[in-house]
């Protein structure tokens, strides 16, 4: 942590307001006596805070309640932080579908929608789709756009910082799009976009799987498998944003194709798309064994892909989602395979949060925003963002 000098009294403030504003988030109420005993601030110094606090809507006075109230003289004054200040977005851009998760600024989540889209839909057609769930469930929620305080976004493909897709072969005319600043003009906040798979390791690590491990990858098994992963509990995007792509592994002495990999027949598998997929699936659980072989075929494409990740980045969980995650017998195989090559074999769950995981990981992405700009007093101090 930097050094204070005391010649920055603004810079003083900040930090101030974030340590009484991380402390008034922790309690359902508190008296102006016990935040200065959380914070170790003097009284004055607490009393001018939450006051600035309250000014900026912020912190609000609570009456207190029957019974609180002192022997003698007025009852002591109750702070509490207002969660309802502010709202976060988290929104889904997927080949078949748009979703949008509202929270306050606690993550308490306030309302969701999601419309259908086909697969084969334009750019236009799909941030249009998006822009109506986002409007659907404003008005639902009787809030104003004007009050959001941030958006996160989950989608296919590359992420660059700015938001804009490097490579995204999942959607129609998604490679090379601005997705952050299209969205960006509908929104007066924020809007941070980042890969899928990213956030839903986010999301599992929020409120999922792996919420006691912070060195995980997640799996989102698709069309072409994706990965996330955390290290000490940090995003990894690596140095282009594409750290986790193992769909591309294949590539490296794997020629097998997905669309061979899930052929029941003698010809890839055309078109390969989700429903064809799930026919693939169906067709295995009903015992047809030509579907049985693909569906091992992909498991154990799956395994190796994901040993390969695992043997690079030594996580302590692996979480299976996405498709696999509804696939009988998809756990035993990957734990055999990790522990023949690993020296700590991680372990290996289901996602916990199915297909709301990218959703849930943007939503966490927007108050990871919104939290470092209330509550961060290290970024104040040493100027990292």
């Amino acid at each position: 942590m930097g050094r204070l000098t005391g010649g920055d009294p603004s810079l003083l403030r900040r930090i101030n307001s974030a340590v009484v504003l991380h402390a008034l988030r922790g309690a359902d109420f508190a008296t102006l006596t016990e935040i200065t005993r959380i914070t170790g601030l003097s009284r004055p110094t607490v009393e001018g805070v939450v006051e600035g606090l309250i000014d900026a809507g912020l912190v609000v006075d609570s009456p207190a309640e029957e019974g609180t109230a002192r022997r003698q003289g007025r009852p002591a004054r109750r702070f509490r932080f207002r969660a309802e200040a502010g709202y976060l977005l988290g929104l889904e851009i997927g080949p078949h579908r748009v979703a949008a998760a509202l929270s306050d600024l606690d993550g308490r989540v306030q309302g969701t929608g999601q419309r259908e889209v086909d697969e084969t839909a334009s750019a236009d057609e799909r941030l249009d789709r998006l822009r109506g769930v986002v409007a659907d469930l404003l008005r639902r929620a009787g809030i104003s756009r004007d009050a959001l305080r941030a958006v996160g976004v989950g989608t296919p493909g590359i992420v660059e910082a700015d938001g804009t897709v490097r490579l995204g072969t999942a959607l129609p005319d998604w490679t090379g799009l601005a997705l952050g600043e299209r969205l960006r003009r509908s929104f007066k906040c924020p809007v941070l976009v980042e890969n899928d798979a990213n956030a839903a390791a986010v999301a599992e690590h929020w409120k999922g799987a792996a919420t006691e491990s912070d060195d995980v990858v997640f799996v989102l098994a698709g069309l072409s498998p994706g990965a996330g992963a955390l290290i000490g509990g940090r995003l990894h995007r690596g140095y282009g944003g594409a750290a986790g792509e193992i769909g591309a592994l294949h590539l490296l002495g794997r020629e097998v194709t997905p669309e061979s990999l899930l052929s029941t027949t003698d010809e890839p598998l055309h078109p390969l798309d989700e429903q064809a997929v799930t026919e693939v699936f169906a067709h295995a659980r009903e015992g047809d064994e030509r579907a049985q072989a693909a569906v091992e075929r992909y498991i154990q494409r799956l395994v190796h892909d994901v040993a390969a990740l695992s043997l690079a980045l030594d996580p302590e969980l692996v979480v299976i989602g996405g498709w696999a995650a509804g696939l009988d017998g998809v756990l035993e195989p990957l734990r055999r395979e990790l522990a023949r090559y690993c020296l700590r074999p991680p372990r290996v769950a289901l996602s916990r949060l199915g297909e709301a995981a990218i959703t849930i990981g943007a939503l966490r992405l927007a108050l990871d925003h919104v939290e470092e700009e209330l509550f961060a007093v290290e970024g104040s101090v040493t100027g990292r963002r």
